[in-house]
């Protein structure tokens, strides 16, 4: 085990991930941490087009074109003197492979929920894939300066929705033009909000109910109505409602919840204040033989994340690692556990989004950047020397499917480069049928192949196209007998590939088909998943 400054290190890091359904303000709340993190000076929203300001974490051509986040941005902020490790993930379904794989790697999530719309499908999703790890859940209701449903209402929604019990922390007063703002109920401070302005009151002479009861200057600044009312929510919610339980909320049963307008940056700081006093410092991961702890003097750490050409000078590749256990230190010698390679690691970045920064050291619940040439994969493990892998970060099959082709059959090799440069990342697969020379490019989302396209012109000079294909499902194919797997490649050439890792994969024109050949081949086993 390391020494009390590694212990003072994990103690200051937290990491996390913001997670919603598009337009519920994910990259709004981000803006706003990195303005109270004062890494930035303004945020660019992202309705602020006009002006050319665009939102910090949106650092790819298209997000700017289109305002929406379409890969993960990493970014690395301190509040407080705390170490916040921030992954801002893509909000739109088309990119939740992405998103998936982020949730590995990250010991908290801050769930963004639209006040006026509530649980929505993404939403719903999200929460599944966190509740695999039982990853903590911290809750901001957002918009609230705008018309919304009832607070209640919505909380009760959450607890039926997504199976998760609600410990509100702030409690707003009304809503939308009437939004006066929310009570801390743990602080026991008001904080009025005007636009743009936080002001905080505390009218607490004492501990006691009552004496904030007849608290005349509250009625002044929120009127009488609107203070009988809300009066009557706080004794319904603090009756209904327990005290958080921060070890069933480190479980992942209970989330606290917060209530704010971050397109104002009101709330921001409840949400930053919640995540040092009861998210958690940096917790262990499972390997295939033992658990990893952070307190581990050897260093330990996983790629969830490759990210092609952030420097298009350069046509780099990066590799994301979160770590694990021990330090990176400039110049440590790592063993890359999947090829059985060692390699010197003297060039590691911290993010702000496309923007890196080299670092001399990282400690565990950092994420980094390292140089991939190629070698380095999703999933890959990197260690001191012991040979272990790292757990549950899978490869998902696609759900739709294209046939890419160029405008100029000359660019034949360079596009095949490109492709599977950007596959490495993860977000779309690239297949090559056994039986001719066409790609097929395989994603979960359609958007995904518009993405493809303006990247292949922007990143490598590929005018390309795509079109549909009569594939609808991919699965992975492997048997415990060799001669099943000849006997079934021989017989069904026509709807097999090869995918990015030389792994084999059946590409099936409808779900009939795929039915039809599992009864067949009682050998074969066709998987949805493929361990990274």
């Amino acid at each position: 085990m390391f020494d009390m400054n590694h212990q003072l290190e994990l103690s200051k890091r937290r990491t996390f991930a913001i997670i919603s359904h598009p337009d519920a303000g994910k990259t709004t709340v981000t803006e706003k941490m990195l303005l109270l993190g004062k890494v930035i000076r303004t945020s660019g929203t992202i309705k602020a087009r006009g002006n050319g300001k665009y939102a910090k974490s949106d650092w790819m051509n298209i997000e700017k074109q289109r305002g929406i986040s379409v890969t993960t941005s990493v970014m690395q902020f301190t509040y407080k003197n705390i170490l916040m490790n921030l992954l801002d993930t893509p909000g739109h379904e088309d990119f939740s492979e992405d998103t998936y794989r982020i949730l590995t790697a990250v010991d908290c999530c801050l769930l963004v929920i639209d006040a006026a719309k509530g649980i929505e499908d993404r939403t719903k999703k999200l929460m599944n894939i966190s509740r695999l790890h039982n990853t903590p859940v911290i809750t901001f209701i957002n918009k609230l300066d705008r018309d919304s449903r009832e607070a209640i209402e919505i909380l009760d929604e959450i607890e039926k929705e997504l199976n998760l019990s609600c410990i509100p922390v702030t409690w707003p007063i009304s809503c939308g033009k009437n939004f006066k703002g929310v009570y801390h109920i743990y602080d026991k401070i008001f904080c009025l909000y005007k636009k743009n302005i936080i002001k905080k009151v505390n009218f607490f002479a004492s501990n006691s109910f009552t004496d904030f009861l007849n608290e005349s200057s509250l009625k002044e600044h929120i009127g009488t109505d609107l203070y009988i009312q809300w009066h009557e929510e706080l004794k319904l919610i603090t009756h209904i409602y327990p005290e958080l339980n921060k070890k069933k909320f480190l479980e992942g049963s209970v989330t606290p919840i917060f209530f704010g307008s971050a397109l104002n940056n009101f709330g921001i700081n409840h949400i930053l204040e919640s995540l040092i006093k009861w998210a958690p410092s940096p917790v262990y991961r499972s390997t295939n033989i033992r658990k990893v702890e952070p307190e581990e003097k050897k260093f330990t750490g996983f790629i969830f994340k490759i990210q092609a050409n952030m420097d298009l000078k350069h046509r780099d590749r990066i590799a994301f690692m979160r770590i694990v256990s021990g330090q990176y230190r400039k110049g440590i010698k790592l063993r890359h556990i999947r090829i059985k390679k060692d390699i010197i690691i003297s060039d590691a970045f911290s993010f702000l989004a496309g923007d890196r920064f080299s670092i001399e050291k990282a400690y565990p619940g950092d994420v980094i950047g390292i140089h991939n040439h190629g070698t380095i994969k999703i999933g890959d493990t990197f260690t001191e020397g012991e040979e272990i892998k790292f757990l549950g970060i899978p490869s998902f099959a696609p759900e739709v499917f294209r046939r890419i082709f160029l405008k100029n059959p000359l660019q034949q090799k360079k596009l095949k480069k490109g492709l599977f440069q950007l596959s490495e990342e993860g977000a779309i697969q690239v297949f090559c049928p056994i039986t001719n020379n066409s790609l097929i490019l395989g994603a979960i989302g359609i958007l995904q192949f518009d993405v493809v396209i303006e990247r292949l012109k922007v990143e490598y000079q590929i005018d390309a196209i795509y079109e549909t294909v009569n594939i609808v499902l991919a699965r992975w194919i492997r048997s415990k007998k060799e001669k099943s797997i000849s006997d079934f490649i021989n017989k069904n050439k026509s709807y097999l590939a090869l995918d990015g890792s030389n792994q084999l994969i059946y590409l099936a024109p409808n779900k009939a088909n795929l039915d039809i050949i599992k009864n067949i081949y009682k050998n074969i086993f066709f998987d949805k998943t493929r361990e990274q």
